[in-house]
């Protein structure tokens, strides 16, 4: 049965089920360093971070016979707002990859091995923005350097941010790669795992 579906897969006769296929996907890029574990505070902006407890960063991945979602347990970031203007602005972001969990308890075992975060040896994934830019409404493009699995690149992905006196929210849902930053596992021959993985964000920051 999964040879079949593998074989209609190949020759585009079924939709296979890929939540990353019709989706903005992320631009990315070599970037020329990590992002570090401390970064400094942006001067004169004002504070707004987030966690787990009011956020959510998910995803979902796809492979022929079908497809999984996930995401992370733990995490923490901030946005930090100069001028209440994001082109002067900036987010930072720190995931522990250890906290990744999916709908199967098997699977959650094997993402946090060598065969795809490594976690014991990359525990951390960092964003930093550089730059955003406005597109239209609250539609934004944020570019800035991820560092994930011990690769460094830099990518840009659209996003709707909405400012208010005590709360930043950021929402977006992006395609990205996972073979641009290292992780090439295949899957098993006869069930072979989609490169791009379905990513979505949920940040509420608050007013520190």
């Amino acid at each position: 049965m999964r040879t079949a579906l593998l074989t209609l897969c190949v020759l585009g006769v079924a939709a296979c089920p890929d939540p990353a296929k019709d989706k903005t996907k992320a631009t990315v890029t070599p970037a020329k360093e990590a992002v570090a574990a401390d970064v400094a505070p942006l001067a004169n902006a004002v504070r707004y971070p987030f966690s787990q407890a009011d956020s959510k960063v998910g995803f979902v991945g796809a492979k022929v016979t079908g497809k999984h979602e996930g995401g992370f347990k733990t995490f923490t970031g901030v946005v930090e707002l100069v001028d209440g203007d994001l082109t002067k602005s900036r987010v930072q972001a720190s995931i522990d990859v250890a906290s990744v969990f999916t709908d199967s308890a098997k699977l959650d075992g094997h993402l946090k091995s060598p065969d795809f975060f490594a976690a014991d040896q990359f525990p951390q994934a960092r964003f930093l923005s550089t730059s955003f830019k406005k597109l239209d409404g609250t539609r934004v493009e944020v570019t800035g350097s991820l560092t994930l699995h011990g690769v460094t690149k830099t990518l840009s992905f659209p996003a709707d941010i909405t400012l208010a006196a005590d709360q930043v929210d950021v929402k977006a849902e992006f395609a990205l790669n996972r073979k641009d930053f290292g992780i090439v596992y295949p899957g098993k021959p006869d069930d072979l795992i989609a490169d791009n993985v379905l990513l979505t964000l949920d940040v509420h920051a608050k007013k520190q």
